[in-house]
């Protein structure tokens, strides 16, 4: 296993399961152990759910509510075009591999099975539904080794595929750097599943400096541009990526979309734990 790799792995494991994270209470009411409330007994209910102290109190038959102890079923979606294959702290698909470690572990010290898929171009399985550590050493060495040079984001394919394979209404966690939505229409999906979008991005792409002549090669496309980097160029540049997220964040947020942004010189696990509260 590449080191770089196995520190990640280590650190993330280390992070999960000596930090005091929390447990995800279901918003259900059913069978389980997190009292919820007491209601008044309503014919046809078990009767040995009467809580007869406060029955006897109110004069009323009262019966507990608890929350329903269900599994979450997790999706894990790093979304690998070419554009990930940069960084100036590290690489972008490094802190992607550092999430999905991240959030494998979470599902695991709570008892929920997760899957993962590698989006780009297509949507392919990663790892099976599992709760084991394996299948977290697994999906980030999938996705740390991952060749995205020459790969394109197809968000439509990549929506359209995770509503056809993702059946039952699951939580999906979107991680990438999300540049270039044109095509990106999460309604329809947002609205069969819980989605939680993590944006994955290098300080350099949105406030880059001036670099005077260069050669550089589109690490999604494989093009090569030859050009001036000057401040006019920049301006452009940083109009469209402002744009970009002005549009990005508008529609995360009539979708409902929970959302985050964590850059490559940033520990993830403190922007994660404030997204999911």
């Amino acid at each position: 296993m590449n080191k770089t790799l196995k520190k990640i792995i280590i650190k993330t494991k280390r992070q999960i399961f000596s930090e005091v994270i929390g447990n995800n209470s279901s918003l259900l009411k059913g069978e389980g152990y997190d009292f919820l409330e007491l209601k008044e007994y309503e014919y046809g209910e078990d009767v040995k759910k009467i809580d007869w102290i406060i029955s006897a109190k109110f004069k009323k038959p009262h019966v507990k509510v608890f929350h329903a102890q269900k599994e979450l079923n997790i999706n894990i979606v790093p979304i690998l075009g070419g554009s990930v294959y940069f960084g100036t702290k590290k690489f972008k698909q490094e802190l992607i591999t550092e999430i999905c470690s991240i959030l494998g572990f979470s599902c695991i010290k709570q008892g929920d099975p997760f899957s993962s898929f590698i989006a780009n171009e297509e949507v392919t399985l990663c790892t099976k539904k599992s709760k084991r550590n394996f299948s977290v050493n697994m999906m980030c060495e999938n996705i740390f080794e991952y060749n995205s040079i020459g790969k394109t984001q197809d968000f439509k394919t990549i929506t359209n595929e995770l509503f056809k394979h993702i059946k039952k209404k699951s939580i999906i966690f979107l991680i990438g750097d999300f540049i270039n939505i044109e095509n990106l229409d999460l309604r329809l999906l947002s609205k069969k599943h819980e989605i939680f979008t993590i944006i994955v991005r290098d300080k350099f792409e949105e406030k880059p400096f001036e670099l005077g002549n260069v050669n550089l090669v589109d690490p999604s496309t494989n093009q090569t541009f030859d050009g001036n980097i000057n401040s006019g160029t920049i301006k452009r540049y940083e109009k469209n990526i402002k744009e970009n997220d002005h549009r990005l964040f508008e529609h995360l947020q009539t979708c409902g979309i929970r959302f985050t942004k964590i850059y490559t010189h940033e520990e993830p696990l403190p922007k994660l734990l404030r997204i999911m509260k």
